[in-house]
């Protein structure tokens, strides 16, 4: 497998960001959720514009991962919590984690949630955050393995569509 190097997003990014959001978010999602309101979904959450926003915030730190010759293959994206209901003071989001298929595996998931914990010891967080839809199985296991534990749920919308997922959080430190 090719090795990934991984480093801070910064402005220039935001268009390879957004492929491979989108790509990442169709190759995960497409089972069942439906085309429209999921094409709606990427152009809207998943645009150039959205992460030249969100790189613009003191906030949100993404760290980006590519292969030698720089092609994008994986992110995770940490920012504000957003789910005040379940939100601790000292909390963190990771908002997003995203690797292509071919990377998934191996331990490049790991390695990308490492990246996570360093930018929220960074940040002098106390407590990691996650949501994740309730029928990504794949993903709850490895959270689970990762010390994530479910502490309520929340609703994600994809465009007028409701999906629940579940939020995770594990202690720092």
């Amino acid at each position: 497998m090719t090795p990934i190097s991984w480093r801070k997003a910064v402005a220039d990014d935001a268009e390879a960001l957004a492929y491979l959001g989108a790509a990442t978010f169709m190759a995960t999602f497409a089972f069942d959720h439906p085309g429209k309101p999921m094409i709606e979904h990427l152009q809207t959450e998943h645009s150039a514009e959205y992460y030249t926003r969100a790189i613009g915030r003191s906030d949100v730190e993404i760290v980006i991962g590519e292969t030698p010759l720089g092609a994008p293959v994986g992110y995770a994206m940490l920012t504000s919590p957003s789910h005040p209901a379940l939100e601790q003071e000292g909390d963190i989001e990771l908002k997003r984690i995203y690797l292509l298929g071919p990377w998934q595996g191996g331990g490049n998931g790991a390695v990308l949630l490492n990246q996570a914990f360093e930018v929220a010891q960074k940040r002098d967080a106390k407590r990691m955050l996650l949501a994740v839809y309730e029928n990504n199985d794949r993903a709850v296991g490895f959270y689970q393995r990762a010390g994530f534990v479910a502490i309520g749920e929340t609703v994600f919308m994809v465009g007028e569509v409701p999906f629940r997922d579940m939020v995770f959080a594990k202690l720092l430190g």
